[in-house]
């Protein structure tokens, strides 16, 4: 590209370089300013040129760093998961928003796991969107015991994968753990891995799935009843994940068929620090074609100043 503007000017200018001379010899004139000009002009369009090229002039180092975040969700696969109050269902609707978690921290690890009355690891830690999205695409309640709901395996669970991960430049502060549920909790108190949470620095923020209403749980069979044969109705208890959130100073979040707080979860675990995966130095240097071309603007006034005359008077 260069070398072709380079050869129109050329081309350009030796034709009206022998129109200028052509006259004024015919006019018997001089033409000694139009060697100044050429050579003015040419200065002009070499500067323009080198300021298109953009030149890099000193060199520096600059240091690149790479900062994320490790996060572990935990999802209840419990079989209450399964009611309709939220539609479809509250899982379905729960592997629905995990899309959106996992694409809003693409730059960050997540882990994945299952949990019912016991704890599974569907996913390590993982920057692979693949990978994430293919597990949780497989999610069910079949993939977990159906003897009840207990939020202390997960958590501790979480928790040990989070601690693996420690090195010299680890910060806990970018350790976060999701525990979305419904609420309804049968087993030990959690208390005692709460404060091992809240003493490791790590953020618990939970997220409520289903209405204060309750649904119906669908199963192959139809609506699940119980040893009476009347369908059982399972409803959404905020308070028991409030205070797991609370105790962690971190927040409770919701999603039903009236408010899904999704984005807001997302905004407030992407406002907190995150940790320096790697850092390196890499060379630098400035673009200095703004020089160049103010020295091109300005020889370009000093040629509006300087006449060609072919015309004595």
């Amino acid at each position: 590209m260069e070398l072709v503007l380079a050869g129109l000017f050329v081309v350009a200018y030796a034709i009206y370089l022998f129109r200028i001379i052509h006259i004024a010899r015919l006019l018997r004139t001089s033409y000694d300013t139009v060697f100044i000009k050429l050579a003015l002009r040419s200065i002009i369009f070499g500067l323009f040129m080198i300021a298109w090229l953009g030149p890099s002039i000193g060199q520096s180092k600059k240091e690149i760093r790479s900062v994320g975040k490790d996060i572990m969700i935990c999802i209840d696969l419990s079989r209450s998961m399964d009611a309709s109050d939220v539609q479809p269902s509250r899982l379905e609707k729960v592997k629905y928003e995990m899309k959106r978690l996992a694409e809003a921290f693409s730059s960050d690890r997540i882990g994945l796991i299952i949990f019912s009355s016991e704890a599974f690891m569907q996913c390590p830690l993982t920057y692979d969107q693949n990978a994430l999205q293919l597990f949780v695409e497989t999610m069910s309640s079949g993939l977990v015991p159906t003897t009840g709901t207990d939020f202390g395996p997960p958590l501790k669970m979480a928790l040990a994968k989070l601690k693996d991960q420690e090195g010299p430049s680890t910060q806990q502060k970018s350790k976060v753990i999701i525990l979305i549920s419904d609420g309804e909790d049968f087993g030990e108190d959690a208390s005692d891995i709460i404060q091992e949470i809240d003493d490791q620095g790590i953020k618990l923020f939970t997220l409520g799935v289903g209405t204060q209403q309750g649904g119906q749980i669908m199963t192959a069979k139809g609506v699940k009843v119980d040893a009476k044969g009347d369908p059982v109705t399972t409803k959404l208890k905020p308070s028991s994940l409030k205070d797991l959130a609370s105790k962690t100073n971190g927040e409770y979040f919701e999603i039903n068929e009236r408010k899904n707080e999704v984005t807001k979860l997302i905004n407030t675990i992407g406002q907190l620090e995150g940790e320096v995966r790697d850092a390196r130095m890499v060379d630098a240097s400035a673009n200095r074609y703004f020089y160049f071309l103010l020295a091109a603007l300005v020889l370009l006034v000093v040629d509006v100043f300087i006449s060609i005359r072919t015309v004595r008077i």
